[in-house]
């Protein structure tokens, strides 16, 4: 099976190509057939694959396919190729997986639009990318997935791109995602130079020997390449792309914000781990700039009456914490979270589509209300995403949540932590607020709009998305809880901290002692999480441990009661407190107005070097250069003209005196 892995990105793409070129051609009933089909076969494939991986030894799950040779310039050979490991398994199991379930949700959500085929088209093309993506075996390969899924964000979110306000988007989207691709780029150009080569793991078994630990380079790669993943995963100061996403049909948020595209730069991250534990101050760079994300998005979220909207930042602030993660060393926590997250958010942004179609397009939560009188398929599976990503044990986002804040508290990153822990309370007040002015209270309904339930082609997905959500966690019940923790045995070979630990170790002794000096917390966090697996595992467990656990829950609980007594007992409340904190108000529902910011800055500002550079360097120099040369051409033609007169005695005369001239020249010399 593990020969075959190429086949798991091969076959969206085939789908992709039938029904792009096809389009019109065929019926709503072949395209679904073909588009569902063929990521469903991936599906299939990559469960295959999963479990072909779980016969073999921890240290042998590493198998990579080489299809061709790519580049060939003198000593360098590039080939493209796939890798499967324990990572890359459970990647292409979410992608694949959840993907099949948001194409089987299209099927009814796009039924009566007129670009039915091209969307599916864009879908598999989608899932295309994302899978080369996770799949390749070096930086090149992931970097044509990390484009593709570049390109096809820009088409998904400008689908309807008549209307300008969403082609605007998918336009933002994709230059937004540029800018961070840049720094992408660079890091790729430094690793080569390095490294005489792209290979994931030879660049990860050589960075030891080739890197020196907290050095100017490894951490000059590092922040590079998570420039790039504040890009494509939404961070500051490059997330503003990832709200006005919503322009897109539902489906399209869902598949972005779950199962493909955001979770790119997590998993680069992760995929790099050797090298990031080798740059402390990088780390510390990610953990930082991932937390205050978490909070700065989730503030933003409580002010927001697009209920899109609110999930949208809700998104971004969640991939704070798995960045937060990843700069504390907690790979596998990150890695975790990202799935659960990708199981309760697929489940809240299909249901919020569901909302949508059975309100006639409306998105405004002030004009829904007691909607679980008319949709309660809708509201059982979308309360308990909203659950799950409250934290509220036993559902999945307790358990993925609750193990990032408890690396980041036990790594020493309590700011961070911190950070984190308020941002979690901050996500169970606006999440339940949703749920409240959306499905309860009075109706607040447009007279016009006759709420309804969803198809079942539209529901079945939902409520499996709600089962995952649930159980979903129990794979990485911690030992701490009784659980054996199998999700971080089984991505141990890749992203073991105790394994990153040795390298760091290992690239600080090759410095000698000013190398071992400047050993921090990362390291040092990074060998309390091996010791803390042990101590584990022989039943000894940290107090503090059960205390933030409780803390977390308590806080969760808390705002979810402040939700319910605003927004379900006392509804007149939010408005006031609004009015008498209306500059606050207005700064939160306005985002910062980070947005108008970056439009006088960055927007107009290069637009005013542009009229600049037309006006001054284009009129005034370029067009002032060729004209003026021009106008000496012409002045000079204008002299000699005057001796053109035709009139050819005047010729003849003209000749007799030049040679006259020319005979008394010779002569004198």
């Amino acid at each position: 099976m593990l020969e075959y892995i190429w086949l798991i990105p091969f076959l969206p793409m085939v789908g992709a190509i039938i029904n792009g070129l096809l389009n019109r051609r065929l019926s709503h009933a072949v395209v679904n057939t073909i588009a569902c089909g063929s990521i469903f076969l991936s599906f299939l494939l990559s469960v295959g694959a999963f479990f072909a991986l779980t016969r073999l030894e921890p240290a042998a799950r590493f198998h990579e396919v080489n299809l061709f040779t790519w580049i060939a310039a003198g000593s360098t050979e590039i080939t493209l190729g796939y890798l499967m490991d324990p990572l890359s398994a459970v990647m292409c199991l979410v992608v694949t997986g959840v993907g099949f379930l948001i194409h089987v949700y299209s099927v009814g959500y796009m039924h009566h639009d007129d670009g039915y085929a091209r969307f599916f088209t864009y879908l598999n093309l989608f899932c295309f990318a994302m899978l080369t993506l996770v799949l390749g075996n070096s930086f090149l390969v992931l970097f044509v997935g990390w484009e593709g899924v570049g390109l096809c964000s820009y088409l998904l979110i400008g689908f309807w791109f008549s209307d300008m306000e969403k082609a605007t988007a998918g336009m933002k989207a994709f230059v937004v995602n540029r800018i961070g691709d840049f720094g992408f780029l660079i890091a790729m150009f430094l690793i080569f130079q390095n490294f005489g080569t792209l290979n994931f793991r030879e660049v990860m078994n050589a960075a030891p020997e080739v890197l020196i630990y907290g050095g100017f380079t490894v951490t000059a790669i590092c922040v590079l390449l998570f420039v790039g993943a504040t890009g494509k995963s939404a961070q500051i100061p490059l997330y503003v792309w990832l709200p006005d996403a919503m322009a897109g049909p539902t489906p399209v948020s869902a598949l972005i914000h779950a199962a493909t595209m955001v979770t790119a730069g997590v998993y680069m991250i992760g995929r790099c781990n050797i090298i990031f534990s080798m740059a402390p101050t990088a780390m510390a760079t990610v953990a930082t700039v991932g937390a205050l994300t978490a909070l700065f998005a989730g503030t933003i979220a409580v002010t927001q009456n697009d209920i899109k909207k609110v999930l949208a930042y809700s998104t971004v602030s969640q991939l704070g914490y798995m960045f937060i993660s990843m700069g504390v060393g907690a790979y596998v926590a990150g890695i975790f979270h990202l799935m659960t997250h990708a199981f309760f958010k697929a489940c809240l942004f299909l249901g919020s589509g569901s909302v949508i179609h059975g309100m006639h397009e409306e998105q405004d939560m002030r004009y829904m209300g007691n909607l679980r009188k008319y949709m309660p398929h809708t509201f059982i599976t979308f309360l308990v995403a909203t659950i799950a990503i409250s934290g509220l044990p036993p559902l999945a986002g307790f358990f993925s949540k609750d193990e990032i804040l408890w690396m980041a508290w036990s790594n020493g990153f309590k700011f961070q932590w911190a950070l984190g822990f308020i941002a979690a309370g901050i996500t169970a007040f606006y999440m339940f607020r949703l749920v409240f002015m959306t499905f309860y209270g009075k109706e607040r309904i447009n007279p016009e709009v006759h709420p309804h339930e969803s198809p079942a082609t539209m529901t079945v997905p939902l409520y499996i998305l709600a089962g995952l959500s649930i159980v979903g966690g129990f794979v990485g019940i911690p030992a701490a809880l009784g659980g054996l923790n199998h999700f971080h045995h089984w991505l141990a070979p890749v992203l073991d901290a105790s394994s990153a630990h040795e390298a760091v170790k290992h690239a600080a002794m090759m410095v000698g002692d000013g190398g071992l000096a400047v050993t921090s917390a990362l390291a040092s966090g990074a060998e309390h999480a091996a010791a803390a697996g042990h101590a584990a595992a022989a039943g000894h467990h940290d107090l503090t441990e059960y205390v933030l656990m409780a803390a977390s829950v308590g806080y969760a609980i808390f705002g979810i009661a402040v939700a319910f007594f605003l927004y379900n007992r006392r509804p007149e409340i939010p408005a006031k407190v609004a009015d008498s904190a209306k500059g606050l108000y207005n700064l939160l529902y306005n985002k910062y107005y980070v947005d108008e910011i970056y439009g006088a800055v960055f927007v107009q500002g290069c637009v005013n070097l542009a009229v600049y550079l037309w006006k001054f360097w284009d009129v005034v120099v370029v067009d002032g250069f060729v004209n003026g040369l021009a106008k000496v051409v012409a002045m000079a033609g204008s002299v000699l003209a005057r001796f053109q007169s035709g009139n050819v005695q005047a010729y003849a005369v003209s000749i007799m005196v030049g040679a006259v001239a020319l005979i008394f020249l010779v002569a004198a010399f």
